[in-house]
Parts: C-alpha cells; structure tokens; sequence
C-alpha cells in the first residue's frame, strides 16, 4: 500500500502536534458550523437533501420497502422514529436502517464519483433521525448531513474505487466514517471522542459486492448498515469506549485490509476541509441505475434520436467500459438476460438495448414488462463488451458505445463525463422534477409540494416536528 501524503494548509497547522487523521477530522467535525459555509453550498446539500426523500418515498412503494420496514419491526417492534412514507415508526436504529434502504433502494441516489460512495444514502437518514432524537433544529441537521459528506467523501476519495477493486462495497464500508462523525456531532462528542469512534468503526465490518451473483436485494442494506454502524461507533466512543487512533495510517487498518495493494492518498482526507467542497463532486443520478451505466444510456439515447436508429437496423454493439467497471458487464449471458428489475439495473447490454430501444430510462425500464420486452432482449443478444483504459474513470464514469448497421454505417460516441457531474451537470428544475416525480409515485402533489417546502428551507425550521410529520404516512 502506497501513502501519497501531500500536505494541506489544514494539515501543516496541525503537523507540530503529530496528529493522526483521524485527531484532524475530529477536530474539523469538532469545530465545523454552518455559518462559515457558503450559500449555494448549502443550496447545493438542500437540494441533495430533497432528492433522496423523494426517492425514499419512491421506494416507501415497493416491495422491498415493504420488506424492509417489516423486519425493522421485527426487531424492535415500534417505536419513535418516522419510516419515510410509511405509517411505521421504528426504535431509533432501526429507523436509521429501514430509511437507509429506502434512500438506497432504488439505486437512484447520489454518488461521489471519485469515492465510488452513495453518500447521501446513509448520511441523510442519520443526520435527520438524529436530529428528531436529539431535538435538534433543522440547520443543525443540515450541518451534520453536510459534515458527513464532507468526511465520508474524502475517506472514500482516497482510495479511488480501491475499495471496490477489491470486492468491497465502498458505501457500506467507509460510509460507517462519514455517519459516525454525523452521529457524534449531533451527540456533541469531544475530539478525543470523535477520535475513538472513527476507530471503532472499523470493528463493525463492512459489506462486500457478492450481490453481483444474482442481482440480490443485500445491496439495498448497505447505505442502513453504515449508518447503523457508524451511529454505533459514535455513541461507544460517547460513553468511553476507546478506538485506535491510527485507523487510517495503520498497516491493518481500514486501507490496509479493505484496499491492500491499492494506491491511498491519505492527503486528500484533510485537504481543503472547510474550504473546498467535496459535495460539487457528489453527482445525481438522472437514471435509475448503477452509476457506472449512465454514459452508456445517455449515449444510447443520443444515437436513437441523431441518427434515427431503430433496432431492426442494428448488426451489432461494442461497449467499452474501464477494467474496473466490468460488474456490469459480466456474465455476459445473465447480463442479457436479467431476471428481476436489480439485474437489469446493473446490466450494460439491457442498459445500452433499453435506451436505445425506448428513447429513455425510467423507472418504468426496470419493471418486468420492459426487462422481459422481446424487442429489448433481441437486441441484448447483439451487444458484447471490451475493455478500454481511455477513460475518466473514477473521477466520471465514462462509456463508449459501437453500433454497426446492417447497411454498413459505424455509429460511435463517447460519452466521457456521465450525466448529474459538475462537467455535465442537470439544473436545478431538473432536481426539482425528478423530486416530485417520485415524490408522487407514493404522495399527492400536495403532500409532495409541502415536503419540498420544508426541505428547501429546513435551516430555518426550529424544529423537526413539522418535518417528520409530512414525510411519515398518517
């Protein structure tokens, strides 16, 4: 493992003092406040804000939500806390979990993209069901919310997707940090504490991608597991339970055991900590469905519409994706044949074929009259991939796409910079529209209309009370 340290103004304050990172984020966490942040960053996490409520409310419809919420009784049976959507309320944990998943469910929430992290899917539900517990505000939710992203970006940020090379699922690994800091600012923890419950982390584990085999619902769990964890650690550490303080540089600490062999550049952790923004690299989601696709359907979109292609013209399709993204890829013969609406989501044949065989990816694409639409899958079995390292990868998720007509003609376009990044960003209505489209696929338009309302002014709420009861079904 190689430690690239290049040195912040944040960290040469700190260097007499022969601190670890983890002392640093403490103390950044410690003395973090809203105040100091600029304005259309906080717009920005607002807006990140009401984009995943929206998709939990869209999850709160399913199945899997259903599900979810049910174990969650299960459990502990009810309790205080609201599970968005749903008449349920949950003990404080299992509230945190169930939310988590619904935020998750859909893969349609935010990444940070360098990271390879869904940071909002497991900081989001802690920072507000902390909130409620704690009476905090709703300025004090957003300020925990943003220091989770904060932290948990630049952790995941460090290893590049390393995590992921490894068989690990990043956002249920190092999201566990990020919460654990959103959980300790919001219980008031000391550095010394917050210190501690970054190394307690590591001894809750973390999920890995074997979800991959056979499009399994785990994956949904991953976002709840690391908020759980994280909120785990945190009050530990709270109550004098002690950690490693070297859980970053340490040997068989978090890189050590979940990126060995990977390049770790421990200087982006505190580089710029309260002056450069890791949330302008968090990017939306558009599509509903694996990050790693969304060149892909954007690209398939575009030669629909350019080049007016229909898919009796197709011969076949190339895609070419990075080494590091061919989960998506393979099986090939699964791939093209996924069997529940997870496999479809995470298939660059039924990805590339949908979109250019219906003009869009909706969510109405990852419901069974589409993955199993004959048109769709006939053109599944033209596509092939190959690997490619010209690419932007991790930092956007680029992809390219072949086709070749059966009148000869080569249609190509790469996509580099995937669709929702500061590179090739959606607007601001664009959030908004995607917010009350699933917002309303679960609430009126009313309903939905009041959510937002609250959201985008949640820093002036003085309480959470009016929040919890819009977003809970009565």
């Amino acid at each position: 493992m190689s430690n690239v340290v290049t040195p912040s103004e944040f960290q040469q304050s700190k260097i007499k003092k022969s601190v670890t990172v983890s002392q640093q984020v403490a103390e950044f966490v410690e003395g973090f406040a809203l105040t100091n942040v600029p304005k259309e960053i906080i717009n920005l996490a607002k807006l990140h804000v009401l984009d995943s409520f929206g998709i939990a409310l869209a999850s709160s419809t399913k199945d899997y939500g259903h599900k979810a919420a049910s174990a969650g009784l299960g459990l502990g049976g009810e309790g205080d806390f609201p599970v968005v959507g749903l008449a349920h309320r949950l003990p404080l944990r299992d509230a945190v979990m169930v939310n988590g998943v619904l935020v998750h469910g859909l893969d349609f929430d935010d990444t940070h993209t360098t990271g390879v992290i869904h940071i909002s899917g497991s900081t989001v539900p802690t920072a507000f069901i902390l909130a409620m517990a704690n009476a905090k505000t709703g300025y004090e939710a957003l300020e925990a919310y943003l220091i989770g992203v904060e932290t948990g970006s630049r952790l995941a940020k460090a290893a590049a997707g390393g995590i992921h090379a490894n068989g690990f699922h990043t956002t249920g690994i190092i999201g566990a940090y990020g919460c654990a800091m959103v959980a300790g600012k919001l219980c008031d923890l000391t550095v010394s504490q917050l210190t501690h419950a970054q190394g307690l982390v590591a001894s809750f584990g973390g999920p890995t991608r074997a979800y991959h085999a056979n499009g399994a619902w785990a994956k949904r769990m991953h976002t709840g597991i690391a908020a759980v964890n994280g909120i785990n650690a945190a009050m530990w550490a709270r109550h004098g339970f002690t950690g490693p303080e070297t859980i970053y540089e340490y040997e068989q600490g978090l890189y050590g055991c979940y990126a060995h062999g990977q390049e770790i550049d421990l200087g982006v952790v505190t580089k710029g900590l309260g002056n450069e923004w890791e949330l302008s690299n968090v990017a939306y989601k558009p599509y509903p469905a694996c990050h790693w696709l969304h060149a892909f359907i954007e690209t398939g979109i575009k030669l629909r519409k350019e080049h007016k292609l229909k898919p009796d013209q197709i011969e076949s399709i190339i895609v070419l994706a990075h080494p590091n993204q061919t989960a998506v890829c393979v099986p090939e013969a699964s791939k093209r044949r996924p069997q529940s609406s997870y496999q479809a989501q995470f298939s660059v044949h039924y990805a590339t074929a949908a979109a250019i065989c219906r003009g869009q990816f909706t969510l109405a694409e990852i419901e069974p009259d589409a993955f199993g639409d004959p048109e769709i899958l006939s053109l599944c079995d033209k596509i092939h991939y190959n690997t490619t390292t010209d690419t932007l990868y991790p930092d956007y998720f680029s992809g390219t796409v072949v086709v070749r007509t059966k009148d000869g003609r080569e249609l190509k376009h790469s996509q580099k910079h995937n669709l929702g990044t500061d590179e090739h960003p959606i607007s601001e209505e664009q959030v908004l529209d995607k917010f009350m489209k699933n917002a309303t696929s679960a609430v009126s338009t009313s309903r939905a209309e009041e959510i937002r309302s609250i959201i985008l002014s949640i820093e002036e709420q003085a309480d959470l009370d009016e929040f919890d009861a819009v977003i809970s079904s009565s």
